[in-house]
């Protein structure tokens, strides 16, 4: 039967890979061909539609082929946000090369560690951080500077180049197009290998879950080389035909002031973010207006933030996304009409994702346990790179293995529990941070607050504490604890408060509660 049915198939030839090639290089051109006078990126005194975006980017990108960067090339982008950041992402992808975005907040040490594990042998660095990226002492046949260093090739001669044509470079759907490292939480990070295919697959995802629409005008505050900020939002809105208003930074006054001057209508902030900005005296003395729908994600929304954002932008429909970098993000949606009902969920699977728990041995957990989050998408990512023994490990038995542990109710809407480090066990039972916080929150002094556990003589663990007051409000430790024991059963009360003038966070907006279980290791030395 089977020999009878490859009688009518075709060969799939190189002709037919390439008619049917869905690509990222492809989803600018397509929308530059459909839309080539709208305004595609907005970044400081640059403006540049659809057209011109797609013209530069294949400049770039024969100069590039002209120095000598070929297909599966590994090239680092260590820069801040900026528009050549946005036209080197497309133009290595054009070429087939590998981009290899690098966090701008790393040390050389750090930057050693990705350029040398994934191989790159060029770079595209900002001029601001040429020192750090020098400082790391690995050498690269190439390197192009955004900026003026001496020694670099200039950005801007690439974009001078004289040739505006399409590169000629065959690139199938399931090449890799950048590897994106995870921040190394549990173990030293690893390179998650991303495809065109499983891009797309989530860019559907997002379109479809999140209501997006050609017609937004979006801000991009947090770091591009982010997985969330690329690829949840930036690449999905380019496929659209939409607007991408790229900013420096996520700081209160330049997120409102670009609100009302570009009518931004959508933008994504993590919870932190978002409280910033509703903190800020600043707030109401802009027009927000224009503002229509809004996303989170890293972590889940206090209810007492979510009152106070439909109260304070009532036109303002809000989105929460949960994933991780080797799911290109996305994994679950809570859709604005669930955030209150479904509060501190992550809501159910996205369009074109299963999820479920499993336990430790690989078995479906009834409704209401624990269980390890696991998916079956084509939004995972290819493997990480040079690791197969753990990318056999995190897809065995066919299903994504997050790490992540979550309950799950009988409508299937996830609540995560958390990563095991980040669960509290305190005289043998366990405390989720994220209760504690909320009602913590509910305290009106509270503006931003994160629980941890320390170890403790009796009680191995303690439910610990760090919060932030809002500007001019006042508080004490003992009246905390007090607020939260009105709200919790005993052993969730924290038995530690410290106030802070702020909470660590890395680039994307996630607290960074290792950092405070190392800083408050010994808060309860000495406890009876």
């Amino acid at each position: 039967m089977d020999d009878d049915l490859d009688r009518y198939l075709p060969p799939l030839t190189a002709d037919v890979a390439r008619a049917r090639r869905q690509s990222i290089g492809a989803l600018l051109a397509r929308t530059a061909i459909r839309y080539p006078d709208r305004t595609a990126v907005v970044h400081r005194d640059t403006r540049r539609t659809f057209a011109e975006l797609d013209a530069d980017t294949n400049r770039v990108a024969n100069a590039l082929a002209a120095r000598g960067v070929v297909r599966r090339q590994r090239v680092a982008m260590f820069s801040h946000n900026s528009y050549a950041f946005v036209v080197a992402y497309f133009a290595l992808a054009r070429l087939g090369a590998i981009s290899v975005p690098v966090n701008f907040n790393f040390v050389a040490a750090e930057v050693r560690y990705v350029l040398r594990d994934s191989g790159a042998t060029a770079a595209i660095v900002e001029d601001a951080l040429v020192e750090t990226f020098g400082a790391a002492e690995v050498a690269v046949g190439l390197g192009v500077v955004v900026g003026r260093s001496p020694g670099w090739t200039s950005f801007d001669q690439l974009l001078a180049h004289d040739d505006a044509r399409e590169p000629d470079v065959a690139i199938d759907d399931d090449d890799p197009v950048q590897l994106l490292y995870t921040s190394g939480t549990t173990s030293a990070p690893k390179g998650a290998i991303m495809t065109s295919r499983n891009l797309i697959a989530q860019y559907v995802s997002d379109i479809v879950d999140g209501e997006y629409h050609r017609d937004d005008v979006e801000l991009h505050a947090l770091p591009l080389y982010h997985c969330a900020a690329l690829h949840d939002f930036l690449t999905p809105d380019v496929y659209l035909g939409a607007t991408s208003v790229v900013v420096d930074s996520a700081d209160p006054e330049t997120i409102l002031r670009t609100v009302e001057a570009e009518r931004i209508t959508k933008m994504f902030c993590p919870p932190t973010v978002w409280i910033r900005l509703l903190r800020s005296p600043d707030f109401d003395r802009y027009d927000l207006s224009s503002l229509r729908k809004g996303y989170y994600g890293a972590a889940i929304m206090p209810v007492a933030v979510l009152e106070e954002l439909g109260t304070r932008l009532p036109g303002v429909r809000l989105f929460n996304y949960y994933g991780q970098t080797e799911l290109a993000p996305n994994a679950t949606v809570l859709f604005p009409s669930e955030q209150i009902a479904k509060a501190g969920t992550a809501g159910r699977a996205s369009l074109n994702v299963e999820t479920r728990l499993h336990d430790d041995d690989d078995r479906p957990v009834p409704v209401g346990q624990v269980g390890e989050i696991v998916h079956r998408t084509p939004h995972a990512m290819r493997g990480y790179w040079g690791k197969p023994e753990a990318t056999a490990e995190v897809f065995r038995h066919g299903w994504f293995h997050s790490g992540d542990l979550g309950v799950m109710d009988a409508e299937g809407y996830l609540t995560i529990v958390d990563r095991t480090k980040d669960i509290i066990i305190t005289g043998g039972e366990n405390v989720a941070g994220r209760e504690v916080e909320d009602a913590l929150y509910s305290h009106p002094a509270v503006s931003e607050v994160a629980v941890f556990g320390v170890k403790h003589p009796e009680w191995i663990e303690a439910v610990a504490a760090a919060v932030v007051l809002r500007d001019g409000a006042s508080a004490g430790p003992d009246e905390l604890v007090a607020h939260a024991r009105e709200r919790l059963a005993g052993f969730k009360t924290p038995k530690y408060v410290v106030l802070v003038d702020e909470l660590p966070k890395n680039p994307s907006g996630k607290i960074l509660k290792r950092e405070l279980r190392d800083t408050y290791a010994g808060l309860a030395e000495g406890a009876p």
